[in-house]
């Protein structure tokens, strides 16, 4: 799985407007929709609110993966939101998070759902990716060092 082949370009919000977890998830839905990659976003975004109240999705060294499945989509779709001020996400670790990363995918493409969440994962697990991302402002920029590291 290569992230960069299901990240749109217009789906990187740095920096985001919103300062909540709620606002910031519902923030990065209305990119997917704007890029077209989404057509119902109310729905969207209750999947992946719905998961995360189950358990957060911050997962530590100042990272969220929020997630959520929805019938409307034919295709996984990636959109990434970098706060202007680290925000509270109830992180594992309980530290601020920097850098969030919605991942939303139909129902019956679970495999490549979970590969998706895995290759995140990783790439984060690298403090130098992590460093060059979360010092890094334009979301050019920002795509560019998620393709680097995809290759």
């Amino acid at each position: 799985m290569n992230l960069i082949d299901i990240l749109n370009p217009q789906c990187i919000c740095s920096p985001l407007q919103s300062v909540d977890k709620q606002d910031v998830i519902n923030e990065l839905v209305d990119a997917l929709v704007a890029s077209g990659q989404v057509s119902d976003s109310d729905s969207l975004k209750s999947a992946v609110w719905t998961r995360e109240q189950t358990r957060t999705t911050g997962i530590g060294h100042g990272l969220a993966i929020p997630h959520g499945k929805c019938s409307s989509m034919k295709e996984l779709a990636i959109a990434i939101g970098k706060p202007a001020t680290p925000i509270d996400f109830e992180a594992i670790d309980s530290q601020p998070v920097q850098l969030i990363v919605l991942l939303a995918s139909p129902p019956d493409k679970t495999s490549d759902h979970i590969q998706a969440l895995a290759h995140i994962s990783r790439m984060m697990n690298d403090a130098g990716f992590r460093d060059e991302i979360y010092n890094t402002e334009s979301p050019e920029a920002i795509y560019e060092i998620i393709k680097d590291q995809s290759n």
